[in-house]
């Protein structure tokens, strides 16, 4: 059940985003164990700015086709399904919508099943 924000500067099409949007969707399904109906994304496109990264820290050189993409999963993955991940990602975004690994940034946030509620006001009970 994850919920994911994407961030990246604006100026991109439909298109892109829709490419974007369905190649992260599809390395969560396929490395992530994630459900193929589990799809809650956000994605912020901000004005030149209002989102400051190093083009060269930890991975670069970094373009101004850097995305940032936030997981909030609600259990843990080990390392292994979390490089997994990282890896299918960075291939299928560049070849779709064509987004280079360099400018690709992953971080994971791992939260309790009862920290969501999906709707009606009603939490997950976690299993004891």
């Amino acid at each position: 059940m994850p919920y994911v924000r994407i961030s990246l500067l604006k100026g991109k099409s439909p298109e892109y985003l829709k490419s974007l949007s369905d190649s992260l969707h599809r390395a969560l399904v396929e490395t992530f164990e994630v459900p193929a109906d589990d799809r809650f994304q956000v994605i912020h496109q901000h004005e030149r700015g209002e989102l400051v990264f190093d083009k060269h820290y930890m991975g670069g050189p970094r373009s101004d086709n850097y995305v940032l993409i936030c997981v909030t999963a609600g259990r843990q993955r080990s390392t292994k399904v979390k490089q997994g991940f990282y890896r299918h990602l960075v291939n299928l975004l560049q070849d779709s919508p064509g987004i280079r690994p360099e400018d690709v940034m992953v971080v994971i946030n791992t939260t309790q099943a009862d920290e969501w509620s999906f709707g009606s006001g009603n939490s997950i009970v976690p299993k004891v």
